[in-house]
């Protein structure tokens, strides 16, 4: 693959090489790699889940339970909307929390490149 504006191989740009077949077959092998691997998944996948769920919740129990949503916490603003904008809450800590655990992954991910790139991966 290349980068379109370059044309230049992707992996080249940089000072940086291409990295080979064998070099993917070593680094899926490593267990540093699996662990990073294995780490952004129980991470990720309860967090997508969980925000599916969150998301979808509101037209669900508005649907199912119009009576409740109804219920007037202060003024005419009701748990329907209060419900609403805490979805804005949550995706936001959503969002934080991935940017905190996306720094380790970056920082072990950069562990990963630096010792495929010494040749300590084989």
């Amino acid at each position: 693959m290349t980068n379109e504006a370059t044309g230049v191989p992707l992996g080249e740009a940089q000072g940086r090489h291409p990295v080979t077949a064998a070099e993917w077959s070593a680094i899926e092998r490593d267990p540093e790699f699996r662990a990073l691997v294995a780490a952004k998944r129980r991470f990720i996948l309860p967090a997508t889940v969980f925000f599916i769920v969150y998301y979808f919740a509101l037209p669900v129990l508005v649907g199912y339970f119009p009576g409740l949503m109804s219920v007037r916490v202060v003024g005419k603003l009701n748990l329907a909307y209060l419900f609403a904008l805490s979805q804005f809450f949550m995706a936001w800590t959503v969002m934080y929390l991935y940017i905190v655990k996306a720094r380790d992954f970056d920082a072990r991910a950069a562990r990963i490149v630096e010792k495929v790139q010494r040749g300590g991966i084989s």
